[in-house]
């Protein structure tokens, strides 16, 4: 464990090492080209994995008429974008065979790992200048790594983490912080066009991860905030419509409150007015907060306020709240204060 915890200390003093000196990978430009032809831009296009956001920002390409090749670890999830005609295959690298370009949006670290290095992976089948995009949300340090394993493949990988939940990813209005080279960055703007409205090169490869990492802590911290703040008021008999339009067009307005209001029947179309069925869960937010810590940690960074975030997430997932849309810390401490 000690040798472990130590490698990725030396890891992510590397990574904040790069950040600070404006260096990237050494990855050499591939043979891309931003063509406005409409041959050129509705070429297949491969996607793997197809869950809450995945499957949305999957069928926002085959709406703008790219022909997919899809994957996903659960068959049943392919079903409906198979049903609108993309061609659906058993592994990752049955998928880097049939395309050039490939966006992945899996749920940690380990499943990108798997997903391009492992067997039946994207590295199995690669063609040289081939364009990666990953959507994850997983360690910067891991994005590097894949990042220099696609190199030796003669592939070009980016990681491009997305913001703005599900509704977003529907829409195809999310941002995308992009890690690349900014000739390369153009070249994955041409297909996040149609799935973003904020599409940002945040640096080198690696930088969108960080960008990321530190939204989703700052995103917890104020749905926490959030949450206590609406179960405070409606103790004290506010209606909770009520309250929440005075927050929204006073000073502590804030998007966990006017777009995702944790309360059930705030707001339609949420996951709290769905029994925080379907969005961003939970434990994916636990991870995601356990990402910044290590990161806080190795760079002596203080983040008093996203650890106690970190520990409210999980202990939320030892309470059944794991699989539950991350809104849920309302209903967590409704419950709590209710048992008192």
């Amino acid at each position: 464990m000690a040798s472990n915890i130590s490698v990725f200390a030396s890891r992510t003093v590397a990574f904040s090492t790069r950040l600070l000196s404006g260096k990237s990978n050494n990855i050499a430009c591939r043979a891309f080209s931003v063509s406005t032809t409409n041959e050129s831009s509705r070429t297949p296009i491969g996607f793997i994995g197809l869950g809450n956001m995945g499957n949305h920002m999957a069928k926002n390409l085959h709406k703008q008429g790219y022909p997919l090749v899809v994957n996903d670890v659960y068959p049943e999830a392919s079903a409906e974008l198979q049903d609108l005609g993309a061609t659906v295959v058993d592994t990752p690298a049955e998928v880097a065979d049939k395309v050039d370009r490939i966006i992945t949006m899996l749920p940690s670290s380990p499943n990108v790992i798997e997903v391009y290095s492992g067997t039946g992976g994207i590295f199995e089948t690669v063609k040289t200048g081939c364009l990666l995009i990953d959507s994850s949300t997983i360690d910067p340090t891991v994005a590097q790594e894949v990042a220099g394993m696609a190199d030796k493949k003669g592939a070009l990988y980016m990681d491009a983490p997305v913001s703005g939940g599900v509704n977003a990813a529907r829409d195809g209005v999310l941002t995308f912080m992009v890690g690349a080279k900014t000739d390369e960055f153009e070249a994955a703007k041409e297909i996040l066009q149609y799935l973003g409205k904020n599409i940002v090169n945040t640096g080198p490869v690696g930088t969108g991860q960080a960008a990321k990492i530190c939204n989703n802590m700052m995103l917890a911290i104020s749905m926490i905030g959030v949450s206590e703040t609406m179960n405070l008021g409606m103790r004290l008999g506010l209606d909770p419509k009520m309250l929440a339009s005075i927050l929204n067009t006073s000073s502590g307005r804030c998007w966990a409150s006017d777009t995702y209001n944790p309360v059930p029947g705030v707001l339609e179309g949420v996951p709290s007015s769905n029994d925080y069925k379907g969005g961003f869960g939970t434990a994916l937010m636990t991870k995601d907060l356990g990402l910044a810590q290590n990161s806080a940690t190795m760079t002596k960074t203080p983040t008093p306020l996203g650890s106690l975030a970190h520990q409210i997430y999980r202990i939320m997932c030892n309470k059944g709240f794991a699989m539950k849309d991350f809104s849920s810390v309302f209903q967590y401490f409704k419950e709590d204060s209710s048992s008192k």
